[in-house]
């Protein structure tokens, strides 16, 4: 079971299911943050086995020892079934939420798995990155009773912090995906270029996250955006001083101050 988890990529799969259902209970979904919860666990854990199942053979190529299925602690068609079962659930989970509000999930679940089949191996790797995580604020909103949609800055917001997240994200595989043909964005522009590029987008959604709602930079907000100019700032320093962990970790930091910004403002998304 543990070689499983390890195989759904599990820590962004909880990061990006405890951040939407965060997102739900900010916004006002109440126990129906329970169904979203559970429809984004289904559709990120389709996701993580599905990268893993298609890129099997890349790894084996590139001797990837973390990889459940390269080292042959679990099977390839348990991996294959799991990910079967996990998207075919994200349907009646995802529709719990209200049928507008599936249609959105499902879309970005869809967008996810064009990028593991296709999309990754483009300059345009990032678009569906930006567009699945600019979809997770509509999701939550149209479930809602009145079926609303969310203000433009906070899809805006989740893009650019999806779109950062994909830079980072495929920083530490940079050279076994070359080597396996994956040419996607990060790999174009090289790991201390996507560094700063990840940092100023991540940077960009705190700053629209807390001037947009109010049009102005308020007391809290001021704190965001000012923790946000020092990480943006400690990435460029690290980066071009060579302090990589220094500047993967403000990266970081950056992620965090966006995420629990737009939660803090997620009363405001209905």
């Amino acid at each position: 079971m543990l070689p499983l988890l390890r195989a759904s990529h599990f820590p962004p799969t909880v990061a990006v299911t405890t951040v939407t259902t965060a997102l739900a209970l900010s916004a006002g979904r109440g126990v129906g943050a329970v169904w979203v919860a559970l429809a984004v666990l289904a559709g990120q854990l389709s996701v993580g086995w599905s990268n893993d199942y298609l890129d099997r053979d890349r790894d084996r190529a590139s001797g990837r020892t973390d990889k459940p299925l390269v080292v042959g602690t679990v099977a390839t068609s348990t991996v294959r079934t799991a990910a079967g079962i996990a998207l075919v659930a994200c349907v009646p989970l995802s529709l719990l939420s209200g049928w507008r509000a599936a249609m959105v999930h499902l879309a970005a679940v869809g967008l996810a798995w064009a990028y593991n089949l296709v999309l990754k191996r483009g300059p345009w790797s990032v678009v569906p990155y930006a567009l699945a995580f600019g979809l997770l604020p509509v999701f939550v909103t149209l479930g809602l009773p009145d079926h609303p949609w969310p203000p433009g800055w906070a899809v805006a917001a989740a893009a650019l912090l999806g779109s950062g997240a994909h830079l980072v994200n495929a920083l530490p595989d940079l050279d076994d995906d070359r080597s396996g043909g994956i040419h996607g964005l990060p790999h174009r522009l090289g790991h201390d270029p996507s560094l700063v590029v990840a940092a100023l987008l991540m940077g960009s959604a705190v700053a629209l996250a807390v001037i947009a709602p109010a049009g102005a930079i308020e007391g809290l907000g001021l704190i965001f955006l000012g923790g946000a100019g020092l990480s943006v700032s400690g990435v460029i320093v690290a980066g071009l001083t060579h302090h990589e962990r220094v500047a993967w970790s403000c990266t970081l930091v950056l992620a965090a101050l966006g995420v629990a910004l737009l939660v803090e403002r997620g009363h405001a998304f209905a």
